[in-house]
């Protein structure tokens, strides 16, 4: 079933943002229909993409709608959105039809998301990135149930540190690679592999706690942060204000490419003004390469390729120097090293 909470998430989906949009309009697509019927696993983001070139800006488009489609849960399988070209800006709208209101309560469990929700549901309250000091300072497990190697759901850990007993729920976390700048070659935070949740059990020295859920195998070694509450995500996209030059550091899973709709990690962060509901172009990194005056010429030199635009993240969890974002479009597959920048 899915979480409550993910509810009010996608309900803040018009909450007003006060980034600069782009001054010139929208631009339509060249095959923009001229109506759209939703369907079932449909999205705003996917809807707008039909009619628009940037479909990152649909609420600038949306606007003659925006009290009915404020909330994306009353947006339903059946409804007709329409392209309105008749202003000197496109709109798009959705048309009025008449519905019966049985038959609107009865279709309330098929409301589109505005983007797919379920690839970023597992990312909003997990750790995800540690500083040096967070390790330093956060608790850590020093032995295991009757000297177990690992353990799962049900067992018991016990951690030494401050294990704070106002803490209902703590994430557990082991430490992992480094999270490297590819321009800077500073060391922004390391990845944080999550591992399940625990709770205390005793207040005992050390503290004794009980697994109460586990993704992954527990052991002695593993780390303890405070489990928090969900955060409440903008899913108004929109371009920020503040240039950015960001690069690809991870891409979640491990890979070192990859394409479709998967969640990467990028180098820049909070303090460089990125916020959830930021858009940013991506970019495939052109390679060096070695140019010769003539193919008698032995001595050449290092030309760099321009960077090609290559599709949309939207970023929906930002740390002080590190950001997560769903890739939301790529023509080619997206890499470790390709750079994000403002659209």
């Amino acid at each position: 079933m899915r979480k409550p909470w993910i509810a009010l998430v996608a309900a803040t989906i018009f909450a007003t943002s006060a980034a600069a949009q782009p001054s010139a309009p929208p631009a339509l697509n060249d095959n923009a229909p001229e109506r759209h019927v939703v369907v079932p696993g449909d999205t705003l983001w996917g809807i707008s993409a039909k009619f628009l070139k940037d479909p990152y800006r649909w609420p600038e488009v949306w606007e003659p709608n925006k009290e009915r489609i404020r909330n994306p849960h009353r947006i339903y399988p059946g409804d007709i959105v329409v392209l309105d070209r008749s202003g000197s800006t496109p709109r798009i709208r959705l048309a009025t039809v008449k519905v019966e209101p049985r038959t609107r309560i009865e279709r309330t469990s098929a409301a589109i998301p505005s983007i797919p929700a379920n690839e970023i549901e597992p990312f909003l309250t997990q750790p995800l990135v540690v500083g040096e000091g967070d390790m330093a300072n956060s608790p850590r497990i020093i032995a295991t149930q009757e000297g177990r190697v690992y353990l799962g759901k049900g067992d018991l850990a016990y951690a030494t540190g401050n294990v704070d007993e106002k803490v209902a729920s703590w994430h557990v976390y082991r430490p992992g690679a480094a999270l490297v700048d590819p321009v800077s070659k500073e060391t922004l935070g390391y990845e944080a592999m999550y591992l399940g949740t625990a709770t205390v059990e005793r207040r005992t020295s050390p503290t004794t706690l009980r697994i109460t859920d586990s993704k992954q195998e527990i052991g002695a070694g593993d780390r303890l942060v405070p489990s928090p509450r969900p955060e409440v995500v903008e899913y108004a996209p929109r371009s920020p204000a503040a240039e950015i030059d960001a690069r690809v550091l991870s891409i979640v899973g491990g890979v070192r490419e990859t394409g479709g709709t998967r969640v990467i990690s990028i180098s820049r962060g909070k303090k460089d003004g990125l916020e959830p509901g930021h858009v940013l172009a991506l970019h495939s990194y052109g390679a060096d390469v070695r140019e010769r005056s003539s193919i008698y010429d032995r001595s050449f030199k290092t030309v760099k390729l321009p960077d090609e635009r290559n599709g949309l993240v939207y970023i929906f969890r930002v740390f002080d120097r590190v950001s997560y974002g769903l890739i939301m479009s790529a023509a080619r597959p997206v890499k470790v090293g390709d750079v994000a920048a403002r659209p």
